[in-house]
């Protein structure tokens, strides 16, 4: 995925099967070090590689721009320097701050994009977490009003030393965003187009809705909930896909609480659907965090917005659009 803690992914089910004619077209590719696939409707198949490249470009020019393990990228420069002075960035960038700058204060702090001032601590690779004392030394970096943004100058600076901003939590919607922008520049309507957790279904499957899965948190087998969906994005956040067991048996996974710097709990998934996969992708996190109750109450107080969520005991919750009359 994206960042060194991704985000857990949703499990999509297409359970279609491509017609025999060329006009389902279907590419892959590897960006954000997640899996990205595409499915869209187009009866040229030399222009629908071309089209499909130009999408995965858009990834990588994203990537480029926006993860902080490139060293030269624009957000590590910012980890770099925004404690010493403004950083200019590019609109494409403070974009993405700004919206992650919104999830936040909507989600009162629960979505944040400093989490790698305390997340940098935790190793999923070696099954390593940091003590409680280095939690606590770090705690206060773990607050999105230590990241100043300035929309006039498009510049970004930090109000404490040692701040590191992670975008893993929101980069990947808007890339998808960007590639589904692509796509229907090129005239496409129907198309399924995925990167880890987060997709976007633009159109219908020509008539029939997308069928969509959500991935059973305990059982990879199996998914627990199917959807039928059209002109959707789609993003999940869940407790399964980086994580390890500690000594004590406790689940250490890679979505943290800003209140306490560790694995935030009461959840074991979160799916949300938005009009964007931006909007979802952020959300799909602070509803992670903010557990059953606040969650949903967040998310009942949107336009346009709903949540799926699987509670630590296995129970499913539904926001309110979703629920039957």
């Amino acid at each position: 995925m994206f960042n060194k803690y991704p985000k857990a992914i949703v499990y999509f089910l297409l359970t279609f099967s491509l017609p025999c004619s060329a006009q389902w077209q279907e590419f892959s590719y590897v960006a954000m070090t997640t899996p990205i696939n595409l499915v869209f409707w187009q009866e040229d198949k030399q222009r629908a590689e071309i089209i499909s490249q130009e999408v995965f470009k858009e990834f990588d020019r994203i990537e480029q721009q926006m993860s902080r393990y490139i060293e030269s990228s624009e957000l590590s420069i910012i980890n770099r320097l925004a404690f010493k002075k403004e950083v200019i960035v590019s609109a494409s960038l403070f974009s993405v701050l700004n919206s992650a700058m919104n999830i936040s204060k909507l989600s009162q702090g629960a979505f944040d994009i400093s989490f790698a001032s305390v997340g940098f601590y935790y190793d999923f690779r070696k099954k390593l977490k940091p003590t409680d004392e280095l939690i606590q030394q770090n705690l206060a970096l773990f607050h999105y009003q230590n990241v100043l943004l300035d929309a006039d100058k498009l510049s970004v600076s930090f109000a404490k030393k040692g701040i590191l901003l992670d975008l893993g939590g929101i980069a990947k919607g808007y890339a998808i965003d960007q590639g589904v922008a692509i796509l229907t520049k090129h005239g496409v309507t129907a198309a399924h187009l995925s990167a880890g957790g987060d997709m976007r279904l633009l159109g219908d499957k020509k008539g029939a809705p997308w069928i969509i899965g959500i991935k059973n948190p305990r059982d990879e087998s199996k998914q627990s909930i199917v959807l039928p969906l059209s002109n959707t994005a789609v993003s999940t956040s869940g407790d399964y896909e980086r994580f390890f067991m500690d000594e004590k048996g406790e689940r250490i996974h890679h979505i943290l609480s800003p209140k306490t710097g560790k694995p935030a709990k009461g959840l074991m998934s979160v799916t949300i659907l938005a009009s964007d996969a931006i909007t979802s992708d952020g959300l799909s996190t602070a509803v992670f965090v903010l557990g059953v109750k606040d969650g949903l109450t967040l998310i009942n107080s949107l336009n346009g917005i709903d949540a799926i969520l699987i509670d630590e005991f296995g129970r499913v919750h539904y926001s309110e659009g979703l629920m039957r009359p």
